[in-house]
């Protein structure tokens, strides 16, 4: 049932089909001059919770590639190839095709090739119908294009892409939220009332691979950073030089109204919300102010909606990795 799927995954340097113990890819079929590899693993964490409460698995695979491959692409690498790892107390064919398909959309979405994986049944570890997930990709930069550079400076401006909602972090308090207020997930969204909560918390994690590579090629961006678990607060230091602060201003986005329900059902503080959620932002760039029209201009070709959220300055004994302008006007519904 999965290997007409996967075939579809298939792309330059594929070899063999499924079945073997290990999968197979030829990197002598790039042209790459001074390869780099570059490898992550990723998980849906209790976002899968959700998805199998409502029985509705079709994007958890799309949420298991993106946790991946964003990751990778923050390196300036290319993704090549896709495993992934489902564990099951006993596994249900239709829900595991379910799962496996949204991954397969995933992968050619992002331009890399489902090679492998491992399907476990493991009854004394998983009850009734719940599962596991996890992900591993690999792809590819050349040396002299990792990222990020050691040019990031005084002045470079933050460029925000959005998310398309929570992603795949932060689910254990929504969670928590969610059934300490006795909310069921059908229920019509308090904030987007023509879809259900549990529908609006499943949308998938946003893929920015097609975008970024794109944008690659203009050598113009400095860093990206995936804004996963740490939200903005801990993910945008991870690519600053120590002298470095992120400045940002609060008041320069929308802040999307699940992030301020969430906030006022479980009376959270700002800076808690900035460091557990994207809070509207699933990836952020680096790069010269004057190069920003270019790079707009490139993302938008791929729908890819761009804005201006801080700038990079230098970081003094009393300041923070990142520093927030006032969240009062910015939080408000």
């Amino acid at each position: 049932m999965i290997k007409p799927l996967v075939a579809q995954t298939k792309r330059l340097g594929t070899m063999g089909n499924l079945g073997g113990f290990g999968g197979l890819f030829d990197m002598g079929a790039l042209n790459y001059q001074d390869p780099v590899l570059v490898a992550t693993t990723d998980g849906v964490g209790t976002k899968l919770k959700i998805a199998i409460e409502l029985n509705q698995h079709h994007t958890i695979g799309q949420d298991l590639v993106a946790m991946c491959v964003n990751d990778l692409i923050v390196q300036g690498a290319e993704p090549l190839f896709f495993l992934d790892y489902f564990a099951t107390s006993k596994l249900s064919l239709p829900l595991a095709t379910e799962v496996i398909k949204g991954i397969t959309q995933a992968c050619q979405e992002s331009g890399c090739s489902l090679i492998g994986g491992e399907t476990a049944e493991m009854p004394g570890i998983y009850h009734q119908s719940d599962y596991d997930l996890a992900g591993f990709a690999v792809g590819v930069v050349e040396r002299s294009k990792l990222l990020p550079k050691n040019t990031i400076c005084e002045g470079d401006i933050i460029i925000a892409l959005p998310s398309s909602g929570v992603h795949s972090n932060g689910f254990s308090l929504v969670r928590h939220l969610v059934h300490h207020h006795d909310i069921s997930y059908h229920n019509p969204a308090p904030f987007f009332p023509s879809r259900s909560l549990g529908d609006v918390l499943l949308t998938p994690t946003h893929i920015y691979v097609k975008s970024c590579l794109e944008a690659f090629k203009t050598n113009l961006i400095k860093g990206l950073a995936h804004i996963t678990g740490g939200g903005l607060l801990d993910n945008i230091p991870r690519i600053l030089p120590s002298n470095l602060t992120a400045y940002i201003d609060t008041q320069s986005w929308t802040i999307p109204s699940v992030f301020k329900w969430l906030k006022k059902i479980g009376n959270i503080d700002p800076m808690e919300m900035v460091q557990v959620f994207n809070c509207g932002i699933g990836m952020i760039c680096l790069a010269n102010q004057t190069d920003y029209p270019i790079l707009k201009e490139i993302f938008a070709k791929h729908h890819q909606e761009t804005f201006i959220i801080g700038k990079i300055g230098q970081r003094n004994s009393s300041n923070a990795p990142v520093v927030f302008n006032d969240f009062k006007e910015s939080w408000a519904i």
